[in-house]
């Protein structure tokens, strides 16, 4: 089991979680962020700390966002798994359909 980022990070990508990350697991796509699942020790220390509540544990994640969790899994498929986000930066490799969503707006 790994935690996973779903939909209200989406256009926000905050970072919060990734300085909160102390196994460096948490990679930026060009619209979100992601969790390595490979990586993750599931320690949980970047879920509290999300400003929009879009990290939850593999098991609880909200029914309507049940597609994440294999996004989360998805955007590894090309970059495989290179030991720590702070080597490889920002990766545009979102799943089409992330891609395919409509801008979202996260004003108040």
């Amino acid at each position: 089991m790994t935690y996973v980022i779903a939909e209200p990070c989406v256009d926000l990508l905050d970072k919060a979680c990734i300085e909160e990350c102390p196994v460096d697991c948490i990679y930026e796509g060009a619209r979100m962020l992601y969790i390595h699942p490979d990586e993750c020790v599931d320690c949980g220390a970047c879920e509290p700390v999300c400003p929009v509540e879009a990290i939850y544990y593999e098991d609880d994640v909200k029914d309507e966002w049940a597609a994440y969790t294999k996004a989360n899994v998805d955007f590894f498929d090309e970059l495989g798994s290179p030991g720590g986000a702070s080597k490889v930066g920002k990766v545009a490799a979102d799943p089409q359909w992330i891609k395919d969503l409509p801008p979202m707006n996260h004003e108040e």
